[in-house]
């Protein structure tokens, strides 16, 4: 890509684009483990979380119920994420395999390189201040505001 992407007043966008870029940097470093940065951040969150519902997890990973069945079909597929019976017959519970563990394991030296270039270009100081800057914007319950 020679050009910038455009910026825009649309504080939405912008953060989408950002979002956008910074997922492909991740990926191309996550590639020789096989994970998109999406699905290694999946992994990663439900490694910290689970057992737990679908739909408790997405709502944690600030997703609808459809957009984490989506994230989830890949992973369940290629056996790194169990779905089974959740506690009250009810609800189906998520669990990271054994595989799911190993593939984390492998991509996490991958994932720490990706950090640390992030930091070395953006910079270590003012990726830590985005990074609490958009972590706010992310617990906010902005779905209220008027």
């Amino acid at each position: 890509m020679d050009q910038p992407a455009p910026t825009s007043p649309c504080h939405c966008i912008t953060l989408r684009q950002a979002s956008r870029r910074l997922t492909q940097h991740y990926d191309h470093h996550l590639a020789p483990s096989g994970l998109r940065a999406s699905q290694y951040g999946v992994l990663r969150g439900l490694s910290r979380v689970a057992p737990i519902s679908i739909n408790a997890f997405a709502e944690i990973m600030v997703m609808d119920r459809t957009t984490m069945g989506r994230a989830l079909r890949p992973l369940t597929r290629d056996g790194l994420v169990a779905v089974g019976p959740g506690p009250d017959g009810r609800t189906r519970s998520l669990t990271v395999t054994t595989a799911g563990w190993a593939r984390m394991e492998e991509a996490l030296p991958l994932w720490e390189r990706a950090q640390r270039s992030f930091e070395e270009s953006y910079g270590t100081a003012p990726a830590s201040d985005l990074h609490r800057a958009v972590a706010r914007v992310a617990r906010s319950d902005l779905s209220l505001a008027g």
